[in-house]
């Protein structure tokens, strides 16, 4: 079982100044690729909106209902998805799970903010929320490229 310091580094002060503030919060009114991932474990859910022009992620939005961490992650990504291409983005998402799940590395640059998230490693039931945003984004790039 964690300890309460356990507890308290996990909830650190900029993991919570990340809820706070997470960018790009809201829908978008015309996106072009949506994606809802929900976690089954702790009801966490987060929708991505996407405007794709040449591969890229040209506007987002992103509707977040998930605990600290999850918002926390949700920030992080909100932060840096402008601009991004699906190859990106899926290789953040992958990096963050294999950091989360297998003891990797941080995700490499412009995704190097999910380091805030390294004390959730011993967290296997927040891992889920953690993972949300970057996938609902993945998911909404790719139906953004199989609408196109």
């Amino acid at each position: 079982m964690s300890s309460d310091a356990d507890l308290i580094k996990l909830y650190s002060a900029r993991i919570l100044g990340l809820a706070a503030d997470i960018p790009h919060l809201g829908r978008l009114p015309a996106p072009q690729g949506t994606a809802r991932r929900r976690s089954p474990l702790c009801g966490s859910t987060v929708t991505a909106d996407v405007v794709v022009k040449d591969g890229r992620i040209a506007e987002f939005a992103q509707d977040v209902k998930a605990c600290a961490l999850g918002q926390a992650a949700a920030a992080v990504l909100g932060q840096v998805a402008i601009g991004r291409s699906l190859p990106e983005l899926q290789a953040a998402r992958d990096a963050l799970r294999a950091m989360l799940k297998a003891d990797g590395p941080v995700p490499a640059a412009p995704f190097d903010g999910y380091e805030v998230l390294l004390p959730a490693r011993d967290y296997k039931n927040r891992h889920a929320s953690i993972l949300l945003a970057l996938e609902a984004v993945c998911e909404a790039m790719e139906a953004a490229q199989a609408a196109a």
